[in-house]
């Protein structure tokens, strides 16, 4: 059985050993890493191994990312307070609720229901009150909301989606694993310079579950 002092020690070194001695160096972001808690986002009985830097498996198939990497794709987001972001693929909703401590209104769409069903009663339970979450095809993004100063994809997809390109707001960053391999990619930052330029660097290797939809696998 495990113990919430427990946990709270292996997140602090967790924080310290895997996210500041790799390089995370926002604020906002280690701050909301300490402050949500990840043993509420993972399966029931994997509690004991929240704070391990790892991805653990969840329902449907599907994975919560280890701790660096949600931290890392959110500071690669460069985010303010003020910013609207769309997250795709909810998961468990661990990525959104980190977001959410970070900027002002979280939208996050999940492609398999009972997740998204799960995630939203998790998120409402712990008082992630400025988190949204919809049922739809990610790859397609979520227009009704659109624009977004920053959009992120927890899945890997063949190539960036279109549509989420189109939603972004000028100066807008979209984070995405792209690869041509269905479970190894490269993590890239998109960014729209003007309607029509968006500038795109490579940031580095990463391995996530295929993005489905009619954009992506």
């Amino acid at each position: 059985m495990f113990q919430k002092r427990d946990l709270s020690a292996k997140k602090e070194l967790m924080i310290v050993q895997h996210l500041v001695a790799r390089g995370i160096r926002d604020e906002a972001v280690l701050r909301a890493m300490r402050e949500v808690p990840r043993e509420a986002f993972v399966a029931e009985g994997m509690e004991a191994f929240a704070y391990e830097d790892s991805p653990l498996p969840i329902q449907e198939g599907q994975t919560i990312s280890q701790p660096y990497i949600v931290a890392f794709m959110t500071e690669a987001l460069e985010l303010s307070p003020s910013d609207r972001v769309l997250e795709i693929g909810t998961g468990s909703g661990y990525a959104a609720a980190i977001l959410s401590r970070v900027v002002g209104e979280v939208h996050t769409v999940e492609r398999i229901g009972f997740l998204a069903q799960q995630a939203a009663v998790r998120l409402r339970e712990h008082h992630f009150d400025n988190v949204i979450v919809h049922e739809g095809d990610g790859t397609l993004g979520w227009p009704e909301a659109a624009p977004y100063d920053a959009v992120v994809v927890t899945a890997g997809a063949p190539e960036v989606p279109e549509s989420l390109m189109r939603q972004l707001a000028l100066n807008g960053r979209l984070v995405i694993p792209v690869g041509d391999a269905q479970h190894y990619q490269t993590l890239v930052r998109v960014r729209r310079e003007t309607e029509t330029r968006f500038l795109r660097e490579e940031l580095c290797a990463v391995r996530f579950v295929p993005l489905i939809g009619r954009e992506g696998w």
